[in-house]
């Protein structure tokens, strides 16, 4: 898997299941709802400052994001 989709596949399931919408997340990310949508989609792919600010509301570190991404990524 690519990993910008891999990134997005990860980003959509935290995100899921936090109970947040994508509008949500943006909103207390401090980032826009349509690129948050276009991460989702892996026609994306964020900086070290996006994923600092989504890990806040996803309750996670950000190395939690892109270690699960690079997983997906090895897999195929």
């Amino acid at each position: 898997m690519e990993p910008s989709k891999a990134f997005g596949k990860v980003l959509r399931e935290r995100r899921s299941a936090s109970g947040l919408s994508q509008e949500k997340l943006a909103l207390e990310a401090g980032l826009e709802r349509v690129y948050i949508s276009l991460l989702e989609r892996g026609q994306r792919q964020p900086t070290l400052t996006t994923l600092l600010k989504l890990a806040g509301p996803l309750a996670c570190d950000a190395s939690d994001l892109v270690r699960e991404a690079e997983i997906l990524c090895r897999e195929e």
